[in-house]
């Protein structure tokens, strides 16, 4: 479908050097292409759905998005409300969604809609939606402390009428096929921070060490420098915990609990590293001037968006039979 037929490893080499870009906005819309609307697309989706999105969407000859979350449902998934009710060969859909990345200029929607009235984990499914349908409405653009470069939405539907075989895979297996979803998306996610921190380490150093107070640089001091390894150290981890992660993917295992540590760390840890760093820049560091702070910004949406770090630790506490499983 004019992919390069590679594994999973080389999309996340791709956002690893993504990281590189001073802008977490672009790498997370690459993201949304390629870990995030299209995954179940490509494992689930009919010969003719992958023929009309997938290829056009590989190509970046169209925006793709992903509708899931919505205004009381981001996290929790199951709680969604967007129905699409079979009505011959159609679906009528309706209700919204909120925080669609790229949702302002996408072509088309990989949407989760509730398809009938059974219990919530198997009465979900997949449909891919054209945006330029009657009945879709754009909101508005949200205002964000960060990804500002990055057009986030929130979509209304009313009476929007899809062709009933847009959808992907089985009707009732959507929720299943999100949770893949899922997978690779956090694993990405991880993936494109990781350079992001090392760069804003490494121009700490290079600040610090020309900064002068009291006679002498800033990163002599041994909290600051003591405080820099540790950070490194602790990305360093990370990423090994990704790459595990990444290699069983590949051989086709379940990986949602690695995934789950793997984005609860990297959210937390983006956090740290922003936080400490920004700090040892002083004044500078509180200005829109300097890579640290966009960056303070941009990398907070790490512990939120995809699923929150309380969405991660219930998963991490249910595969370790802390909770029982739903």
């Amino acid at each position: 479908y004019g992919g390069m037929g590679l594994d999973f490893s080389y999309s996340i080499a791709v956002a690893e050097e993504l990281g590189n870009i001073h802008c977490g906005g672009i790498p997370m819309a690459i993201g949304v292409q390629a870990a995030m609307a299209t995954p179940a697309l490509a494992r689930f989706g009919s010969d003719e759905l992958k023929k009309q999105f997938l290829v056009p969407t590989i190509a970046g000859d169209v925006v793709a998005c992903l509708g899931v979350s919505e205004t009381g449902a981001g996290s929790d998934v199951a709680s969604i409300k967007t129905t699409a009710v079979r009505k011959g060969d159609e679906y009528v859909i309706n209700g919204g969604k909120m925080w669609t990345t790229s949702g302002c200029q996408a072509d088309w929607m990989c949407l989760l809609a509730n398809t009938s009235e059974g219990p919530p984990h198997r009465n979900k499914s997949l449909i891919c939606l054209p945006m330029n349908l009657p009945g879709i409405h754009v909101a508005k653009k949200i205002d964000k402390l960060g990804m500002r470069s990055s057009d986030t939405a929130q979509i209304f539907f009313e009476d929007v009428r899809v062709p009933s075989k847009n959808i992907i895979g089985e009707e009732g297996m959507g929720f299943t096929y999100q949770m893949l979803q899922f997978q690779e998306e956090r694993l990405w996610g991880v993936a494109s921070v990781l350079t992001a921190m090392e760069n804003i380490i490494q121009e700490t150093i290079a600040y610090t060490r020309q900064r002068k107070v009291f006679d002498r640089s800033v990163l002599h001091n041994q909290t600051v420098h003591f405080r820099l390894a540790e950070l490194t150290t602790e990305v360093e981890l990370l990423r090994s915990l990704l790459h595990r992660a990444v290699a069983l993917y590949v051989e086709g295992s379940d990986v949602t609990k690695f995934a789950s540590m793997a984005k609860l760390k990297a959210g937390r840890l983006a956090r740290e590293v922003s936080d400490s760093c920004l700090q040892f820049w002083g004044g500078m560091g509180f200005t829109s001037e300097v890579l640290v702070s966009r960056c303070y910004r941009d990398m907070r949406l790490t512990s939120i968006g995809g699923g929150s770090d309380e969405t991660m630790l219930s998963i991490i506490c249910k595969y370790m039979e802390i909770l029982p499983s739903k």
